[in-house]
Protein backbone atom coordinates (compact mmCIF):
# COMPACT_ATOMS: atom_id res chain seq x y z
CA UNK A 1 0.00 0.00 0.00
CA UNK A 2 2.76 2.52 0.31
CA UNK A 3 4.38 2.25 -3.41
CA UNK A 4 4.74 5.13 -4.95
CA UNK A 5 3.29 6.49 -8.34
CA UNK A 6 6.31 7.25 -10.72
CA UNK A 7 3.83 9.64 -12.30
CA UNK A 8 4.57 13.58 -11.18
CA UNK A 9 2.69 15.60 -13.84
CA UNK A 10 -0.25 15.84 -16.16
CA UNK A 11 0.20 14.04 -19.14
CA UNK A 12 0.20 17.65 -21.04
CA UNK A 13 -1.03 17.36 -25.32
CA UNK A 14 -1.00 19.93 -28.11
CA UNK A 15 -3.49 19.12 -30.15
CA UNK A 16 -7.38 20.13 -29.81
CA UNK A 17 -10.13 17.65 -27.48
CA UNK A 18 -11.40 15.17 -30.43
CA UNK A 19 -15.26 15.15 -29.35
CA UNK A 20 -15.58 18.47 -31.72
CA UNK A 21 -14.19 16.85 -35.07
CA UNK A 22 -16.14 13.56 -34.33
CA UNK A 23 -18.88 15.34 -33.96
CA UNK A 24 -18.83 16.73 -37.49
CA UNK A 25 -17.77 14.14 -38.95
CA UNK A 26 -20.60 11.78 -37.41
CA UNK A 27 -23.22 14.53 -38.75
CA UNK A 28 -22.07 14.85 -42.01
CA UNK A 29 -22.56 11.18 -42.32
CA UNK A 30 -25.66 10.78 -40.24
CA UNK A 31 -27.48 13.56 -40.64
CA UNK A 32 -30.49 11.65 -38.82
CA UNK A 33 -28.69 12.18 -35.64
CA UNK A 34 -30.21 15.44 -35.13
CA UNK A 35 -33.05 14.57 -34.39
CA UNK A 36 -32.26 12.68 -31.11
CA UNK A 37 -31.42 16.41 -29.89
CA UNK A 38 -33.96 18.63 -27.89
CA UNK A 39 -35.75 17.95 -24.50
CA UNK A 40 -36.57 14.16 -23.14
CA UNK A 41 -40.03 14.68 -22.07
CA UNK A 42 -39.76 11.66 -19.43
CA UNK A 43 -36.81 13.21 -17.68
CA UNK A 44 -38.93 15.69 -15.62
CA UNK A 45 -41.50 13.11 -14.02
CA UNK A 46 -38.58 10.66 -13.29
CA UNK A 47 -36.95 13.18 -11.46
CA UNK A 48 -39.78 14.46 -9.26
CA UNK A 49 -40.47 10.70 -9.02
CA UNK A 50 -36.87 10.18 -7.26
CA UNK A 51 -37.64 13.71 -5.13
CA UNK A 52 -41.07 12.04 -3.92
CA UNK A 53 -39.15 8.53 -3.31
CA UNK A 54 -36.38 10.41 -1.09
CA UNK A 55 -39.25 12.49 0.84
CA UNK A 56 -41.07 9.18 1.55
CA UNK A 57 -37.50 7.72 3.10
CA UNK A 58 -36.98 10.95 4.90
CA UNK A 59 -40.24 10.01 6.76
CA UNK A 60 -39.73 6.44 7.52
CA UNK A 61 -35.79 6.80 8.63
CA UNK A 62 -36.83 9.41 11.33
CA UNK A 63 -38.26 6.62 13.83
CA UNK A 64 -35.45 3.68 12.99
CA UNK A 65 -32.65 2.92 14.99
CA UNK A 66 -29.56 4.48 14.22
CA UNK A 67 -27.73 1.21 12.60
CA UNK A 68 -30.77 0.79 9.93
CA UNK A 69 -30.43 4.73 9.51
CA UNK A 70 -26.75 4.00 8.68
CA UNK A 71 -27.55 1.19 6.57
CA UNK A 72 -30.22 2.38 4.41
CA UNK A 73 -28.03 5.85 4.22
CA UNK A 74 -25.38 3.59 2.46
CA UNK A 75 -27.88 1.19 0.66
CA UNK A 76 -30.33 2.92 -0.97
CA UNK A 77 -30.01 6.54 0.11
CA UNK A 78 -26.61 7.39 -1.35
CA UNK A 79 -27.48 5.09 -4.40
CA UNK A 80 -30.58 8.01 -5.49
CA UNK A 81 -28.80 10.91 -4.31
CA UNK A 82 -25.94 9.62 -6.64
CA UNK A 83 -28.00 9.35 -9.44
CA UNK A 84 -30.12 12.82 -8.36
CA UNK A 85 -26.78 14.53 -8.99
CA UNK A 86 -26.59 12.78 -12.34
CA UNK A 87 -30.39 14.27 -12.97
CA UNK A 88 -28.77 17.20 -12.29
CA UNK A 89 -26.22 16.75 -14.71
CA UNK A 90 -28.92 16.06 -17.14
CA UNK A 91 -30.78 19.30 -16.15
CA UNK A 92 -27.48 21.55 -16.71
CA UNK A 93 -27.43 20.86 -20.44
CA UNK A 94 -31.51 21.84 -21.06
CA UNK A 95 -32.85 18.17 -21.46
CA UNK A 96 -35.65 18.73 -19.12
CA UNK A 97 -37.72 21.99 -20.79
CA UNK A 98 -35.50 22.33 -23.47
CA UNK A 99 -33.16 25.54 -24.67
CA UNK A 100 -35.69 28.11 -24.70
CA UNK A 101 -36.92 27.43 -21.23
CA UNK A 102 -33.22 28.05 -20.04
CA UNK A 103 -34.87 29.46 -16.69
CA UNK A 104 -37.00 26.44 -16.07
CA UNK A 105 -34.31 23.88 -16.36
CA UNK A 106 -31.89 26.07 -13.70
CA UNK A 107 -34.93 26.51 -11.09
CA UNK A 108 -36.02 22.60 -11.74
CA UNK A 109 -32.62 21.72 -10.80
CA UNK A 110 -33.16 23.24 -7.56
CA UNK A 111 -35.97 20.91 -7.07
CA UNK A 112 -34.29 18.20 -7.70
CA UNK A 113 -30.97 19.30 -5.69
CA UNK A 114 -33.53 19.43 -2.57
CA UNK A 115 -33.05 15.41 -1.33
CA UNK A 116 -29.59 16.00 -1.77
CA UNK A 117 -29.16 18.49 0.98
CA UNK A 118 -26.08 20.24 -0.15
CA UNK A 119 -26.81 23.54 -2.69
CA UNK A 120 -24.90 21.95 -5.99
CA UNK A 121 -27.09 22.63 -9.02
CA UNK A 122 -26.78 26.04 -9.84
CA UNK A 123 -22.44 26.23 -9.38
CA UNK A 124 -22.22 22.56 -11.32
CA UNK A 125 -24.38 23.85 -14.42
CA UNK A 126 -21.48 26.97 -14.87
CA UNK A 127 -18.73 24.79 -14.10
CA UNK A 128 -19.59 21.87 -16.17
CA UNK A 129 -20.47 23.39 -19.27
CA UNK A 130 -16.99 24.97 -19.32
CA UNK A 131 -15.76 21.28 -19.01
CA UNK A 132 -17.28 20.92 -22.32
CA UNK A 133 -16.36 23.47 -24.18
CA UNK A 134 -12.64 23.42 -23.12
CA UNK A 135 -12.27 19.91 -22.01
CA UNK A 136 -8.51 19.39 -20.03
CA UNK A 137 -8.73 23.32 -20.59
CA UNK A 138 -5.98 24.27 -18.02
CA UNK A 139 -7.01 26.45 -15.41
CA UNK A 140 -10.72 26.47 -16.60
CA UNK A 141 -11.78 22.97 -16.87
CA UNK A 142 -12.19 21.80 -12.32
CA UNK A 143 -12.96 18.05 -13.52
CA UNK A 144 -9.06 17.88 -13.42
CA UNK A 145 -7.42 17.51 -10.27
CA UNK A 146 -5.11 19.92 -8.60
CA UNK A 147 -1.46 19.80 -8.21
CA UNK A 148 -1.65 19.28 -4.81
CA UNK A 149 -4.07 16.24 -5.41
CA UNK A 150 -1.50 14.68 -7.94
CA UNK A 151 1.44 14.94 -5.66
CA UNK A 152 0.09 14.14 -2.68
CA UNK A 153 -2.32 11.08 -3.07
CA UNK A 154 0.16 9.08 -4.78
CA UNK A 155 0.06 5.46 -3.11
CA UNK A 156 -2.14 3.08 -3.32
CA UNK A 157 -3.66 3.94 0.29
CA UNK A 158 -3.67 7.86 -0.21
CA UNK A 159 -5.74 6.97 -3.50
CA UNK A 160 -8.40 4.89 -1.37
CA UNK A 161 -8.59 7.81 1.17
CA UNK A 162 -8.71 10.51 -2.08
CA UNK A 163 -11.45 8.24 -3.47
CA UNK A 164 -13.76 8.31 -0.26
CA UNK A 165 -13.22 12.09 0.26
CA UNK A 166 -14.32 12.60 -3.64
CA UNK A 167 -17.33 14.85 -2.70
CA UNK A 168 -14.89 17.53 -0.80
CA UNK A 169 -12.33 17.79 -3.30
CA UNK A 170 -15.49 18.29 -6.29
CA UNK A 171 -16.32 21.14 -3.88
CA UNK A 172 -13.30 22.52 -3.36
CA UNK A 173 -11.34 22.28 -6.81
CA UNK A 174 -13.58 24.88 -8.37
CA UNK A 175 -12.01 28.11 -5.88
CA UNK A 176 -8.54 26.77 -6.22
CA UNK A 177 -8.91 26.59 -9.88
CA UNK A 178 -11.37 28.49 -11.71
CA UNK A 179 -12.68 30.83 -8.88
CA UNK A 180 -16.36 32.61 -10.35
CA UNK A 181 -17.74 35.94 -8.94
CA UNK A 182 -20.84 34.34 -7.11
CA UNK A 183 -24.36 34.46 -9.39
CA UNK A 184 -27.77 35.58 -8.37
CA UNK A 185 -29.28 31.70 -9.31
CA UNK A 186 -26.09 30.39 -7.20
CA UNK A 187 -27.45 32.88 -3.70
CA UNK A 188 -30.83 31.53 -4.93
CA UNK A 189 -30.05 27.83 -4.80
CA UNK A 190 -28.20 28.13 -1.38
CA UNK A 191 -31.36 29.98 0.27
CA UNK A 192 -34.16 27.35 -1.12
CA UNK A 193 -31.33 24.37 0.07
CA UNK A 194 -31.16 25.99 3.51
CA UNK A 195 -34.56 26.52 3.80
CA UNK A 196 -35.48 23.20 2.98
CA UNK A 197 -32.88 21.40 5.69
CA UNK A 198 -33.97 23.39 8.18
CA UNK A 199 -37.60 22.46 7.44
CA UNK A 200 -36.67 18.89 7.28
CA UNK A 201 -34.98 18.51 10.99
CA UNK A 202 -37.60 20.38 12.37
CA UNK A 203 -40.48 17.94 11.20
CA UNK A 204 -38.12 15.09 11.21
CA UNK A 205 -35.25 15.36 13.93
CA UNK A 206 -31.75 14.63 13.09
CA UNK A 207 -32.19 11.41 11.28
CA UNK A 208 -33.66 12.28 7.91
CA UNK A 209 -30.89 14.93 7.99
CA UNK A 210 -28.32 12.32 8.34
CA UNK A 211 -29.47 10.03 5.99
CA UNK A 212 -29.97 12.84 3.22
CA UNK A 213 -26.44 14.41 4.04
CA UNK A 214 -24.48 11.09 4.52
CA UNK A 215 -26.09 9.80 1.36
CA UNK A 216 -24.52 12.22 -0.67
CA UNK A 217 -21.31 12.15 0.96
CA UNK A 218 -21.43 8.74 0.88
CA UNK A 219 -22.75 7.79 -2.44
CA UNK A 220 -19.86 10.15 -4.08
CA UNK A 221 -16.92 9.02 -2.30
CA UNK A 222 -16.52 5.43 -2.33
CA UNK A 223 -19.37 4.09 -3.75
CA UNK A 224 -20.09 1.16 -7.06
CA UNK A 225 -21.94 4.27 -9.05
CA UNK A 226 -18.66 6.43 -8.28
CA UNK A 227 -16.79 4.66 -10.64
CA UNK A 228 -17.92 6.37 -13.32
CA UNK A 229 -15.87 10.13 -12.05
CA UNK A 230 -12.88 7.91 -12.50
CA UNK A 231 -14.01 6.04 -15.69
CA UNK A 232 -14.72 8.87 -17.68
CA UNK A 233 -11.00 10.71 -18.22
CA UNK A 234 -8.52 9.27 -16.32
CA UNK A 235 -5.97 8.18 -18.67
CA UNK A 236 -5.63 4.41 -18.45
CA UNK A 237 -4.29 3.79 -21.74
CA UNK A 238 -2.21 6.55 -22.95
CA UNK A 239 -3.58 8.98 -25.32
CA UNK A 240 -6.81 8.48 -24.59
CA UNK A 241 -9.12 11.28 -23.30
CA UNK A 242 -12.81 9.49 -22.78
CA UNK A 243 -13.90 6.12 -22.01
CA UNK A 244 -17.43 5.33 -22.34
CA UNK A 245 -19.13 2.40 -19.53
CA UNK A 246 -21.96 0.34 -21.09
CA UNK A 247 -22.76 -1.65 -18.17
CA UNK A 248 -26.53 -2.18 -16.29
CA UNK A 249 -25.30 0.74 -13.80
CA UNK A 250 -26.48 3.12 -16.76
CA UNK A 251 -30.00 2.78 -15.68
CA UNK A 252 -29.30 4.44 -12.78
CA UNK A 253 -27.30 7.17 -14.14
CA UNK A 254 -29.06 8.36 -16.64
CA UNK A 255 -26.53 6.79 -19.19
CA UNK A 256 -23.89 9.04 -18.07
CA UNK A 257 -21.64 6.32 -18.79
CA UNK A 258 -22.41 6.36 -22.75
CA UNK A 259 -19.74 9.46 -22.02
CA UNK A 260 -17.51 9.88 -25.27
CA UNK A 261 -20.92 9.71 -26.91
CA UNK A 262 -22.43 12.22 -24.64
CA UNK A 263 -18.94 14.50 -25.18
CA UNK A 264 -19.68 13.83 -28.93
CA UNK A 265 -23.58 15.30 -28.19
CA UNK A 266 -24.24 16.71 -25.07
CA UNK A 267 -27.28 18.25 -26.23
CA UNK A 268 -28.57 14.76 -26.74
CA UNK A 269 -30.17 13.75 -23.70
CA UNK A 270 -28.89 10.32 -21.90
CA UNK A 271 -31.55 8.12 -22.58
CA UNK A 272 -31.44 8.56 -26.33
CA UNK A 273 -27.50 7.88 -26.31
CA UNK A 274 -27.74 4.63 -27.15
CA UNK A 275 -29.19 4.88 -30.16
CA UNK A 276 -26.33 7.70 -31.36
CA UNK A 277 -24.08 4.19 -30.01
CA UNK A 278 -26.20 2.43 -32.68
CA UNK A 279 -26.44 4.25 -35.60
CA UNK A 280 -22.89 5.73 -35.81
CA UNK A 281 -21.18 2.33 -34.03
CA UNK A 282 -18.10 2.24 -36.67
CA UNK A 283 -17.32 5.43 -34.38
CA UNK A 284 -17.45 3.84 -31.13
CA UNK A 285 -16.91 0.09 -30.87
CA UNK A 286 -13.44 -0.01 -31.07
CA UNK A 287 -12.89 2.95 -28.83
CA UNK A 288 -11.10 1.66 -25.26
CA UNK A 289 -14.47 1.18 -22.74
CA UNK A 290 -15.11 -0.33 -19.53
CA UNK A 291 -18.06 -3.04 -18.34
CA UNK A 292 -17.54 -2.42 -14.90
CA UNK A 293 -17.02 0.89 -12.23
CA UNK A 294 -16.34 -1.41 -9.09
CA UNK A 295 -13.31 -3.21 -11.01
CA UNK A 296 -11.95 0.78 -12.85
CA UNK A 297 -12.27 2.11 -8.89
CA UNK A 298 -10.04 -1.09 -8.22
CA UNK A 299 -7.28 -0.72 -10.89
CA UNK A 300 -7.41 2.86 -10.27
CA UNK A 301 -5.98 2.13 -6.64
CA UNK A 302 -3.96 -1.22 -7.37
CA UNK A 303 -2.60 -0.06 -10.38
CA UNK A 304 0.52 1.64 -9.51
CA UNK A 305 0.55 3.80 -12.89
CA UNK A 306 -2.58 5.64 -11.91
CA UNK A 307 -3.17 8.61 -9.84
CA UNK A 308 -4.83 12.19 -9.85
CA UNK A 309 -2.07 13.26 -12.09
CA UNK A 310 -3.42 10.73 -14.54
CA UNK A 311 -5.44 13.26 -16.76
CA UNK A 312 -4.54 15.09 -20.52
CA UNK A 313 -4.36 18.67 -19.93
CA UNK A 314 -3.93 21.45 -22.58
CA UNK A 315 -3.24 24.97 -22.11
CA UNK A 316 -6.08 26.66 -23.86
CA UNK A 317 -5.41 29.53 -27.51
CA UNK A 318 -7.00 32.38 -27.88
CA UNK A 319 -10.73 33.91 -26.44
CA UNK A 320 -12.04 31.40 -23.40
CA UNK A 321 -15.54 32.12 -22.80
CA UNK A 322 -16.34 30.36 -19.83
CA UNK A 323 -19.88 31.03 -18.08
Amino acid sequence: MGNRVAREDYEWVYTDQPHADRRKEILAKYPEIKSLMGPDPRLKWIVCMMVVIQFLAFYLVKDLDWKWVLFWTYAFGSCINHSMTLAIHEISHNTAFGNNKALWNRYFAMFANLPIGLPYSASFKRYHLDHHRYLGGDGVDVDIPTDFEGWFFCTRLRKFVWIILQPLFYAVRPLCINPKPISRLELTNVAVQLAFDVLLYRLGGAKPLVYMLAGSMLGMGLHPISGHFIAEHYMFLKGHETYSYYGSLNLLTFNVGYHNEHHDFPSIPGRRLPMVKKIAAEYYDDLPQYSSWVKVLYDFIMDDSLSPYSRIKRRLKGDVKQE
